[in-house]
């Protein structure tokens, strides 16, 4: 009986030794945490501390998170609070074989109560911890105090006690906190490749920071905060007072105060977060004492629009387009006499020309910038291929317009386009295409800001602008298109109009001469001239084809009198236009290092982006660089010019256009001592703007 009794005590020892053995196997497996904390006189917020029990032996690491749970409208502070609230902190200094703990804040929301502003989170927010442990051999006492600040209307201060004592080694991890841990990690700004801080510029004259924000992936809507790193910068509030995106650069400015003494941000790092659509970045920078110069008002997308509409619009007159404004007309009155129907059809096959051209271009600028090649406004007309397929059709469309050739279709062909109700619809469409890539090297008012826009942006809004610029151009034939007694209106067919179209072939043929020129930057000139030669052979023999030997007299004749006239006329009449300059300004190559050179010596530096095949830069030059009071200034011994030449693909000139925000030439800005981050100028200049730009860039000391 006695050994019954010793072997049921002996069994139920084991037992019991075996039970708490795996019960506390149990309990060291468990993930710690402190349970729900809460404070009886607050009952709006409960917390808690968890361990994942996640580590990293070598680095000495372990990770959690404080989780807080706000209910109704209560809410907490981000670690920089903005306009009032106080940021959670907690003391660790009680802790044991700690060291530190580093602290990960999820990007917070904005929140405003009578007119101040606060960055903080509601509901149940998770903040990301890493803890470094001293030595991972030995327990680890976790003795902090929480303290948290939570509002409403009213704002309460509450302290936590947050206590944990665990063996590193101990600690297994828990898939379903993992989770929740990765959830909150995500929600946390990581530095981004794709973003770069290009400026931090402090006035503190103004209590001014101006930051400038450069994302080669392009922006949709973004969102940025800065806040100080250091214990001497956390207490300053940044209010945003206006943000500008312009392609892929967003340049912010804020208000900067304090409720303790002067603000001072010279030399101090910022955090710098940005949120946008599928972005979440957090850089770090550090100011530069420098005067602040505003960008032009934020553009927002249906300005945008707008623009791109009145920038389409206004190309319909810009000087790469004038020539085909002679076939337009000749459309308009070629519908003389058929019915509403049909000049409807043509003139919706032009505006269809227009916007199938377009597209071509938003396809083509699409490949180039997914591929990582220059993208801009005009850049075919870097490609030698492109400018003799233009040469070719220009002086085509132009020998046409003489009556020096006709096309002429098949009969099968000219019965199914007659089926159709109307043999010239592929012409009017040809004529819209053609006069899109006319218009390409020409940059109107309101096309450059559209078109950065673009170009910066996603693919949709890419395509929509360009679908605008196409609109705005295309707009006066879609007003005929709607209403065709518009064109109904005009004179009928006569003489007069041959003299319209001969004017315009004539313009058209001079397009060509314009185009063969730019050849001149890819091929030798001997080969230029030849090509030049014959072609002007090969119309004189389809002008005496054509017209006979009188007409080639005729048009020999006036092709040398109109030479020598255009020489002799410009040398008579010179001194009654602006005043004749010698020779083109000194221009340096532009680089970064140069402009930089330039002011920290005090000098204002211009720069001039440009090309051969800008026709608006050679606008720009003649009405007002080459013309005083412009030219003398930019001659001063205290102003240095720089060039950018985008004539062929030049990688250092593309890069100081995207760093910009442009994509497109004429580009011109002004740096200064006064202006270290740069004046930049409109497409298209006055005297006024330039002159006001080096004043300012000067800081005074040039008038």
């Amino acid at each position: 009986m006695n050994q019954i009794t010793k072997l049921t005590q002996f069994a139920f020892m084991f037992f019991m030794t075996l039970a708490l053995s795996l019960l506390s196997l149990s309990i060291s497996a468990q993930t710690t945490d402190t349970g729900w904390l809460t404070n009886p006189q607050h009952p709006p917020v409960q917390t808690r501390f968890v361990l994942t029990g996640q580590q990293d032996p070598q680095a000495k690491t372990l990770t959690g998170y404080l989780d807080v749970k706000l209910t109704g409208d209560w809410k907490t502070y981000w670690r920089s609070p903005g306009e009032g609230g106080v940021a959670p902190s907690i003391d660790w200094q009680n802790s044991q074989n700690l060291s530190k703990v580093d602290w990960q804040w999820p990007h917070p929301q904005k929140f405003e109560l009578l007119g101040i502003e606060t960055l903080g989170y509601k509901g149940d927010t998770l903040f990301p911890m890493t803890l470094h442990v001293e030595d991972m051999s030995r327990p680890v006492t976790i003795d902090a105090v929480l303290t948290l600040s939570s509002c409403t209307t009213i704002c309460v201060l509450t302290d936590y006690q947050i206590q944990l004592t665990f063996l590193p080694s101990d600690l297994t991890v828990d898939e379903g906190v993992m989770f929740s841990y990765a959830q909150a990690v995500s929600n946390v700004p990581q530095p981004s490749p794709f973003i770069d801080v290009t400026q931090a510029s402090w006035d503190a004259n103004q209590s001014k920071l101006q930051i400038k924000l450069q994302n080669s992936q392009g922006w949709q809507q973004p969102q940025v905060l800065v806040d100080g790193v250091d214990e001497a910068t956390r207490d300053y509030s940044f209010k945003l007072e206006g943000m500008h995106q312009e392609g892929n650069i967003v340049t912010a400015s804020y208000i900067v105060d304090t409720w303790l003494g002067d603000v001072e941000l010279d030399g101090q790092s910022l955090f710098v977060t940005i949120k946008d659509t599928n972005l979440l970045a957090e850089e770090t920078t550090q100011a530069t004492a420098e005067a602040i110069v505003e960008p032009l008002p934020s553009t927002s997308l249906t300005s945008v629009f707008l623009f791109a509409l009145l920038g389409g619009l206004i190309l319909n007159i810009m000087p790469c387009v004038l020539p085909v404004l002679g076939m337009k007309l000749s459309s308009i009155v070629a519908a003389q006499g058929i019915e509403r129907r049909q000049i409807r059809a043509q003139f919706v096959a032009s505006s269809l020309g227009i916007l199938t051209s377009f597209w071509i271009l938003a396809n083509f600028i699409l490949v180039l910038k997914l591929t990582g090649n220059a993208i801009g406004w005009g850049v075919q007309f870097q490609s030698p291929w492109f400018l003799g397929l233009m040469v070719l059709v220009t002086t085509l469309f132009g020998a046409n317009m003489l009556g020096l050739f006709e096309v002429r279709l098949s009969s099968g062909t000219n019965t199914w386009l007659a089926s159709k109700g109307d043999n010239s619809l592929v012409g009017h469409y040809v004529q819209g295409m053609f006069a899109t890539l006319l218009a390409t090297p020409c940059s109107a008012p309101f096309l450059g800001t559209a078109v950065a826009f673009a170009l910066g942006a996603d693919v949709v809004t890419l395509f929509a602008i360009f679908t605008a610029l196409a609109l705005g151009m295309a707009l006066p034939w879609i007003m005929v298109a709607i209403f065709p007694s518009i064109a109904l209106k005009l004179p009928k067919p006569g003489q007069w109009m041959n003299v319209v179209k001969n004017v315009f072939g004539v313009m058209m043929l001079a397009t060509s001469v314009w185009l063969l020129s730019l050849m001149a930057n890819h091929l030798p000139v001997f080969w230029v001239i030849f090509a030049g030669l014959v072609a002007f052979i090969v119309l004189m023999i389809r002008v005496k084809r054509v017209h006979g030997d009188k007409a080639l007299v005729l048009s020999g004749s006036a092709s040398l009198i109109l030479i020598a006239g255009g020489l002799l006329l410009g040398s008579v009449t010179a001194d009654q236009w602006a005043t004749p300059l010698p020779e083109d300004l000194a221009w340096q190559k532009l680089s970064n290092s140069a402009i930089e050179d330039h002011v920290n010596n005090g000098r204002v530096v211009f720069v001039d982006v440009t090309a051969d095949w800008c026709v608006t830069c050679k606008a720009n030059k003649i009405g007002v660089l080459w013309q005083d009071p412009v030219y003398s200034l930019l001659q001063s011994p205290n102003v240095a010019t720089l060039k950018g030449d985008w004539t062929h693909p030049d990688g250092s000139v593309t890069d100081f256009l995207r760093a910009h925000g442009r994509y497109g030439v004429p580009f011109n800005i002004v740096y200064g001592p006064a202006a270290r981050q740069g004046i930049p100028l409109p497409v298209i200049l006055t005297d006024d703007v330039v002159l006001s730009a080096v004043k300012q860039a000067s800081g005074g000391s040039i008038q």
